[in-house]
């Protein structure tokens, strides 16, 4: 078992940034993936970015340039520097943590961009 617990959501403006921190607990040696993903209403859950143990990084299109993720394997964390954030960036976002069978899903944290 797996437990997330994510933090750093909230209300920006337009343009402003952001920093999500999820920490993980549990199994970690089975985890080989954790990443972010986001629900805004209506839409699909979508990946953000993913990030693996080793450091390899991997990005929606949409986040390149704009999203950074990071992994501290020691801290058993991931974060997500969001920059430059649009009000069509505004969703649910979840940690993901990914093992052989299982995904595992924090909570969810809101992000709200508006003027």
């Amino acid at each position: 078992q797996v437990q997330l617990v994510e933090s750093g959501g909230g209300l920006v403006q337009p343009g402003g940034s952001l920093r999500l921190s999820c920490a993980a607990s549990g199994s970690m040696f089975s985890i080989y993936l954790m990443g972010w993903y986001r629900q805004a209403p209506g839409k699909q859950r979508e990946l953000v970015a993913a990030a693996t143990s080793g450091g390899i990084t991997t990005y929606a299109d949409f986040a390149k340039g704009q999203f950074t993720i990071s992994r501290d394997n020691a801290k058993n964390t991931v974060s997500l520097q969001m920059n430059s954030l649009k009000p069509e960036d505004t969703a649910v976002y979840y940690c993901n943590a990914a093992t052989a069978g299982v995904n595992y899903w924090g909570q969810g944290t809101q992000v709200t961009v508006s003027s």
